[in-house]
């Protein structure tokens, strides 16, 4: 009687809904999302750069920030951007923003409109939009000759010199460093070959994970002087600026699914031999 309860809970256990794993894994995702859950990362040393870097900036330097990126690459890039706009904000660094990508623009307004109150800082004063541009590199040359010339207004269509911080700004050699978050073409592989060599003004910025690894050659030349890759470079700079975020959050549960991930192999392993040892 024992081995026939125990051949019908191991044919139970073989036969699982799927729809059981789906939602233990939406309870791993959403868990750390809600509870604010979060684990200590070691820092890796192109984060930890980039961090350096912004730090070394004087109070009331400019710095040229490019959205270049999507809402597809959302998950990996916007957290980053929180983060560094967050860090520039509290070193009191003014942000001038623009895209080569059509999408970047909102998604960097939303950064902005969700931190510029913590930090009491003043469109136009502070940091400004300066949207979309078309023509890629040659959008990268024409700011290093003239700014205004490229941007002749901001996304709302305010007028250049109408824009108080704007005012004193003729080309990129007014800008300290130029922070590109990117998702792909045109981004920071583009604004690396376009300004670095000729301008000399540090790059830094952001990109997908899949894309790191073809950023890391320019980071051993001293081209670029920080990278964030992914989520999880996301989830570093947030731990070194003390704001934890999307990135933290995202990482907690991306862990747990992998450790669930690796549990359900573990079992279906085990369920398998049992099975096939009650039928022999």
């Amino acid at each position: 009687m024992a081995t026939r309860q125990g051949k019908d809970i191991i044919f139970k256990l073989s036969r699982i809904d799927r729809r059981c794993i789906y939602i233990v894994i939406l309870i791993c995702v959403i868990v750390p999302l809600v509870t604010g859950v979060r684990m200590e990362m070691s820092v890796t040393s192109p984060v930890r750069t980039l961090y350096e870097a912004i730090e070394k900036l004087q109070p009331g330097s400019y710095v040229w920030l490019a959205a270049d990126y999507d809402p597809g690459s959302m998950p990996e890039l916007f957290p980053m951007n929180v983060a560094i706009v967050e860090h520039l904000f509290s070193r009191d660094i003014k942000i001038i923003c623009g895209a080569l990508w059509a999408p970047g623009p909102p998604l960097a307004q939303r950064v902005f409109d969700e931190l510029a109150p913590k930090y009491g800082k003043v469109y136009g004063v502070d940091y400004v939009n300066l949207g979309f541009k078309e023509g890629r590199e040659a959008v990268m040359v024409s700011l290093a000759e003239d700014m205004k010339a490229t941007f002749p207004q901001d996304f709302l269509s305010t007028p250049w010199d109408s824009i108080p911080m704007l005012r004193h700004m003729s080309n990129l050699n007014d800008v300290k460093m130029i922070i590109c978050i990117s998702a792909g073409y045109p981004g920071i592989k583009e604004w690396l070959q376009q300004i670095s060599t000729r301008y000399k003004i540090p790059i830094g910025g952001g990109v997908t994970a899949v894309s790191g690894p073809e950023m890391y050659p320019y980071i051993q030349s001293g081209q670029l002087v920080g990278l964030l890759a992914g989520m999880k470079g996301a989830a570093e700079y947030e731990q070194l600026v003390g704001h934890p975020g999307l990135g933290l959050a995202g990482m907690v549960a991306q862990s747990y699914v992998h450790v669930m991930v690796v549990g359900f192999i573990i079992f279906a392993n085990i369920v398998f031999f049992l099975e096939k040892r009650s039928k022999r």
